[in-house]
């Protein structure tokens, strides 16, 4: 984990952003009151076709929840980032996103026009939003990650929402191993069965990351991770490695 902070804001709850996080950078996502669901989809900004993989994420590292040690990779088997450091245990990558109806069905309409920055946005639609910016449309969504939520499995399959799984102080901490188009949101999960609309804020810290040295936690963790970085050497060379 690295201390020094370059820049630091605070992402309201039930909204959503974007930014390009550079190479040898982490960003670090601290939930401020518990409760917290970051969604969260990864591209390659010289190259918006290689996009976050899940199914390769979870396979190549034989698992089905996300923690430290883990990396997310891309369709093209390079790594665009390493949870380095995270406090929760556990976030998952499976469940996707909630849309316009399910949040009306939910927790019912607060459109823009009457609540304003109180409306009720939806982790679909607050992606493209995002989308758009960089040219990119419903055909560019991807299996999103749902940072800080934990989602269980009964014996008949049947996925279940964890509450509670993250605390007020806890984070995670990605450092990124190449440039990485990040796009996030704030709304609630798609199995979030509370009351009322959840509003949770988290604050973002962009920070200086230690270099990647030969015995790194997450490098080691998996023999796969060891050849997802050295694929991402190989596309740093300026071959692009496709």
């Amino acid at each position: 984990m690295s201390n020094n902070v370059l820049y630091e804001d605070r992402l309201n709850g039930g909204c959503h952003w974007s930014l390009h996080m550079r190479k040898g950078n982490s960003l670090r996502l601290i939930d401020i009151e518990g409760g917290a669901n970051v969604g969260m989809l990864l591209y390659n900004p010289v190259n918006l076709l290689e996009r976050y993989n899940a199914p390769d994420t979870l396979k190549c590292q034989h698992t089905f929840k996300l923690h430290r040690g883990h990396c997310l990779y891309s369709d093209m088997g390079r790594i665009f980032c390493s949870i380095v450091d995270d406090s929760v245990g556990w976030h998952e990558t499976v469940c996707g996103n909630t849309t316009a109806a399910m949040v009306k069905q939910k927790w019912g309409e607060h459109n823009y026009q009457e609540y304003r920055n109180d409306w009720y946005q939806n982790g679909y639609n607050s992606f493209l939003v995002e989308l758009a910016k960089y040219g990119l449309g419903k055909k560019d969504m991807a299996a999103n990650l749902n940072l800080f939520s934990k989602v269980g499995v009964d014996e008949e399959g049947n996925m279940q929402y964890v509450p509670g799984n993250s605390q007020a102080g806890d984070a995670i901490e990605l450092r990124f191993e190449m440039d990485t188009l990040v796009l996030l949101h704030t709304c609630p999960h798609p199995l979030n069965p509370a009351d009322e609309y959840p509003r949770k804020a988290v604050t973002y810290q962009i920070r200086q990351a230690a270099p990647v040295t030969d015995d790194d936690y997450c490098k080691n963790f998996r023999a796969e991770n060891q050849r997802g970085f050295a694929n991402n050497e190989i596309f740093h060379l300026g071959t692009g490695g496709r």
